[in-house]
């Protein structure tokens, strides 16, 4: 007889759509990001403040982690959890693997049929090309990546530490995140980072310095949100964080002016820069967090808008993230090698980049369609695993 004390996992975990509308709305703005010098790129994040669509991806990634798991980690199902946790783990670590594959075969198709070395090069495959023998191990233990291909590495190895990480939050929660931004701080000021391939270079987004956003994010998920709606709903913080919006709209506006630039004053210069993304700079990270401070108090959990055939789109292309995004790294370089071989006139660009957007849009709506079947996850146990447990948002 099951231990009565253990509570069920088949409980339902309400689907908050605001993470899945961000979440597409990243997949969106990292598949425009990554075709180089493309006037629809204009649209995304990153040209309008310090933090892009990576903020987006890792917070929501640890927020799901915490909603969702620690409920059943609180009934006594830590090694339930884990496993599932592990399993998204495995899955990314595959898909991370296959992507890297085709992409390098299509890279070195490309490069050899149009007889242009630069794809080879841009894409930092050229040496997989020449050493595959070696690249391969290294590409196996993560430490070489093409272009485009550092976020799920990130990703990889913060869901392998959420077990950890969600059953220090559930036991000492303020602590754990103690503890995160004493890690985080110890990164950047000692220089840590994983080694990457070749020698003397290291992991793009440096886990040691990233973990702080997904751990303030699983803080979040297992009840921390509560805890700051004093915050959230207070005027003062709302003046700060869009004053902060406002300083960083500015900032960014000077990159693309040679006379704002000069406005600037030079103590500001030194103050602020470099705003390094491979440590999260602290610019980045507050910045993200003003940005969410103003979503979160005037787009409620239950807007109706997020209901809107309008806004479907987006959002079902966040609830596939995972397999969204591999597709988008082919369609950008795709998009991109399409301007550079033909034509780079705005018409083309506008065409590319929205005729990608449709296309993972159409894959998404396949995708749900093919999962209308209920899926149902038996652990060890017997006990069932609902379908929302099964799948963590952690893409």
């Amino acid at each position: 007889m099951a231990n009565q004390d253990i509570a069920p996992l088949s409980l339902t975990v309400e689907r908050d759509l605001r993470l899945d509308l961000f979440r597409g709305m990243g997949l969106w703005m990292i598949f425009l990001d990554h075709i180089p010098d493309d006037v629809v790129a204009w649209l995304t994040l990153r040209n309008y403040g310090f933090s892009d669509a990576a903020e987006f991806f890792v917070f929501i990634s640890g927020y799901l982690a915490g909603y969702i798991y620690s409920p059943i980690i609180r009934g006594g199902n830590f090694l339930a959890a884990a496993k599932r946790l592990l399993t998204r783990v495995w899955q990314m670590y595959v898909a991370h693997i296959m992507l890297f594959l085709l992409f390098t075969a299509q890279i070195a198709r490309t490069s050899r049929k149009f007889d242009n070395p630069m794809y080879k090069d841009e894409f930092n495959v050229a040496n997989f090309l020449q050493h595959p023998d070696i690249l391969i191990g290294q590409a196996l233990t993560l430490r070489y990546k093409p272009v485009d291909l550092d976020v799920l590495p990130l990703y990889i190895s913060l869901v392998a530490a959420s077990p950890l990480i969600l059953w220090c939050l559930l036991r000492r929660p303020n602590w754990t995140l103690a503890g995160s931004a004493v890690l985080y701080v110890a990164a950047r000021w000692f220089d840590w980072n994983l080694a990457s391939y070749p020698p003397g270079t290291y992991w793009y987004f440096n886990p040691f310095a990233w973990q702080l956003m997904f751990v303030f994010a699983a803080w979040c998920g297992v009840g921390g949100v509560a805890k700051l709606q004093v915050v959230i709903q207070s005027r003062v913080a709302l003046v700060v964080a869009l004053a902060w919006i406002a300083f960083a709209f500015l900032i960014v506006m000077t990159w693309h002016s040679a006379f704002l630039e000069s406005l600037v004053p030079k103590w500001m210069i030194k103050a602020i820069y470099p705003i390094d993304k491979t440590d999260l700079d602290m610019l980045r990270f507050t910045h993200f967090l003003a940005l969410a401070l103003v979503v979160t108090r005037y787009f409620p959990r239950k807007s109706e808008i997020l209901t809107s055939k309008w806004l479907r789109p987006m959002v079902l292309c966040g609830q596939h993230s995972l397999p969204l995004f591999c597709f988008g790294v082919f369609l950008s370089f795709g998009a991109h090698w399409i301007l550079v071989q033909y034509s780079h006139g705005v018409w083309m660009q506008l065409l590319v980049s929205f005729g990608g957007i449709l296309i993972m849009i159409g894959l998404a709506w396949l995708l749900d369609r093919t999962g209308q079947v209920p899926n149902l996850f038996v652990d060890a146990s017997g006990i069932a695993l609902p379908e929302a447990a099964a799948k963590p948002g952690t893409a």
